[in-house]
């Protein structure tokens, strides 16, 4: 056979699927390349084609390329599909796991001694790290602080210059910018007493070990000579140093990403790097994916609309704006079911209707495994939880136990490890499906569900996960070059287990939005959409809307066929329908579907027992600014102008005499609450929201003297 024919066979077999986009990505394998991938496009399939293609070619050395993406589950789906390929032995790993692999292996000789241990949860060395300040931080206040310190290392802060970083941030747990940075700085020394390391340092101590020591750096440049990124969207400034590092100047590098499912901004990730990659490599071709081959023309058709109708929110700060021309997506699916409005009386309600249109669905014959529920926040999924169970419909929390964790899969996997030493071929033509099958029958596997529910039914399902994950991969490698045996079928849960990268089990599937990144079912509901959760209350500035919208695209483009959105006009049954539908859905949703307008209602007296409304129109006030303010953004603001003025003059001089930023003193929105209700004393200066106890016995006398009219 000539070369010829081999180059036009190999094309067949790794190019012949994909389309003309793809195809362009699969064939340019060197140099930089910058593919943007809207959601459903294929991006896996042509970065996992472009990978073999090039191993295949020789272009690339399989143990010299090294792909990388964000979460175990995605590193796992890619080294499946290459193993499937024939490029197996291409590394395929998270930024984490890369790194730490690296750590270990440098460390001894870069640093000495063995590596520290790697704590798994943050909370118990920063309520110690709070306690040795005499600060009292109670569980919710403890996450925040977690949450914070982490975006404070991956955008490589110390707990010095944190501070000035985080003017615009908030106050986690209540606690003001210098607080975290002391908080910040006890924790990183309990550590250091316990000689503990957190997963940030993992990336932090292989950066300084890149850039300090010439020889380490060599020596990982010399093994990795091509790489390839994937979710780029979602790289952190931490990240993007160590791949700088990695990469050492040189330009071999593919990167894929969309800027519009940017969802984890709050965890320091940014599309700037994305965004920009041309502008650092300016010789990089730039191929755009927008053939949606996951959803129906209906859902794509929603998913383009809701980004086209982004305007800028009015009466909220625009800092940081970053809104690039989104990616329209083409869909190559046939016509589906057009995407359906719901609106509940309370919460109750709309669980219960969400429920009850699953049962049809699954009537119909769309499997339970192949639905998904997806809220805005953890703390919605109880109300579903019951509505399903209630119903007789199965379902599963994602982010509950693990699955390889669970007593019944690490019997299994005993079982069929044992057997799997014990057998070099199929046994009487018996296939692995059904020696799986056999194997696990006596832990309790059958081929009937079980009648009865609770724990005899979620071991049966875990049983029959690891079933249908045999069928799978049998059916994937029929006719492939290397025979399906069951050692190949246990070196593949042993693969998932140590990636956490479960099979799809039986269930309706319950998560939040941001746990849904990457998934994707043929029914999706997306739940309570109402203002205060979607968008969620504390996004304050534009670029907080914007991510929200962009967390509902997420959402949207996770349904292949059908999508229900709803929401609810009160929280409990017979509670105050206050509620209005989220402004994501203006103009989206068809008339009637509401009986609450979205525009500010008639003016309303607002009562301490019920939620925080506008003094002036009446509207719920949804963002942590407005219920400062105590009305909305676009009602006009009821002070004197120069009164404001006069508290910043004074703000500024009392921040400039003590050296600290101004927000530290009073936030903007303070002042302008404090401007408002015009205090005549001490006690009425105290019930302002955002002054407390400690900032009344610095700066009240003061602040009253500025609203007197005398110098503060």
């Amino acid at each position: 056979m000539s070369e010829t024919t081999d180059l036009g066979a190999l094309e067949e077999r790794i190019l012949g699927g994909l389309d003309e986009e793809q195809r362009q990505v699969a064939t340019t394998l060197r140099g930089p390349l910058c593919v943007l991938a809207g959601a459903g496009t294929g991006k896996t399939r042509a970065i996992t084609h472009r990978i073999a293609y090039g191993v295949h070619t020789g272009v690339y050395k399989p143990s010299s390329l090294l792909a990388v993406t964000f979460t175990a589950r995605a590193a796992a789906e890619m080294r499946s599909r290459l193993r499937e390929l024939g490029a197996g032995a291409v590394q395929t790993r998270t930024f984490h796991a890369a790194a730490l692999r690296q750590l270990q292996y440098f460390w001894p000789q870069a640093i000495g001694g063995q590596l520290p241990s790697i704590v798994d949860y943050k909370a118990p060395l920063i309520t110690e790290a709070a306690r040795r300040l005499r600060t009292t931080a109670d569980r919710a206040t403890v996450r925040d602080l977690a949450s914070e310190i982490e975006w404070a290392k991956v955008s490589m802060l110390t707990p010095e210059s944190y501070v000035a970083a985080a003017a615009d941030r908030g106050q986690p747990g209540g606690l003001d910018p210098i607080t975290v940075s002391r908080i910040f700085q006890s924790y990183e020394d309990v550590k250091t007493d316990r000689q503990l390391i957190d997963f940030e340092d993992v990336l932090l101590l292989t950066v300084a070990i890149l850039e300090d020591d010439e020889r380490v750096a060599a020596s990982v440049r010399g093994q990795y000579r091509h790489f390839v990124v994937d979710e780029y969207q979602d790289v952190s400034p931490l990240q993007q140093r160590l791949l700088d590092l990695w990469l050492g100047g040189r330009d071999e590098l593919c990167v894929v990403g969309d800027a519009s499912q940017t969802i984890y901004s709050f965890t320091g990730a940014t599309p700037r790097h994305l965004l920009d990659f041309t502008a650092t490599y300016e010789h990089a071709p730039v191929v755009k994916l927008v053939r949606d081959y996951r959803s129906t023309p209906q859902v794509v058709h929603l998913a383009n609309r809701v980004l086209a109708a982004r305007r800028p929110e009015a009466g909220v700060p625009d800092r940081d704006i970053n809104w690039p021309t989104p990616l329209e997506l083409i869909a190559q699916r046939e016509n589906g079911p057009e995407p359906t409005f719901f609106e509940a009386k309370d919460d109750e309600a709309e669980a219960a209707e969400i429920a009850q249109r699953i049962k049809k669905l699954m009537a119909a014959g769309t499997p339970a495994a192949e639905i998904a529920i997806l809220f805005r926040t953890n703390g919605q999924s109880a109300a579903y939880e019951q509505a399903l169970a209630a119903a007789g419909i199965g379902y599963l929390l994602r982010g509950g136990e693990r699955f390889f964790a669970r007593r019944e899969v690490r019997d299994a996997m005993l079982q069929l490890r044992s057997a799997a030493r014990h057998t070099t071929t199929e046994a009487d033509g018996e296939t692995v499906p059904q020696l799986t099958r056999d194997i696990l029958v006596s832990l309790g596997y059958s081929a009937t569900a079980p009648a009865a529910s609770g724990a005899v039914r979620e071991k049966w399902e875990s049983l029959s996960a690891l079933v249908a994950l045999a069928d799978e991969m049998a059916a994937s490698r029929a006719g492939a070059e290397t025979p399906f045996t069951l050692h190949t079928f246990v070196a593949e849960l042993e693969e998932r287990a140590a990636s956490q990268h479960a099979p799809t089990l039986q269930g309706v599937t319950l998560a939040s939005l941001h746990a849904a990144k990457g998934l994707e079912w043929d029914a999706v509901f997306l739940v309570g959409l109402s203002e205060g959760l979607m968008p969620i209350s504390f996004a304050d500035d534009q670029a907080g809307y914007d991510e929200e919208r962009r967390l509902l695209y997420v959402g949207i483009t996770r349904a292949r066929m059908h999508l229900g959105l709803s929401w609810s006009l009160a929280r409990t049954p017979g509670g105050r329908a206050n509620r209005r539908p989220s402004r994501f859905l203006d103009g989206l949703r068809p008339a009637g579907t509401s009986r609450v307008a979205s525009a500010p209602k008639a003016a309303r007296r607002r009562t301490p027992a019920g939620p925080p409304m506008c003094r002036v129109c009446g509207t719920l006030l949804t963002s942590a600014t407005e219920r400062k303010l105590g009305r909305c953004g676009n009602c006009p603001a009821g002070y004197d102008e120069a009164v404001f003025e006069s508290l910043r003059a004074w703000r500024l001089q009392v921040a400039q005499a003590n050296s600290l930023p101004a927000f530290v003193i009073f936030t903007d929105a303070t002042l302008m609450a404090i401007a408002e209700t015009n205090p005549d004393g001490l006690a009425a200066l105290g019930q302002v929201s955002g002054v407390g106890k400690g900032k009344l016995e610095r700066y009240g006398e003061a602040v009253l003297a500025v609203l007197a009219g005398r110098d503060g």
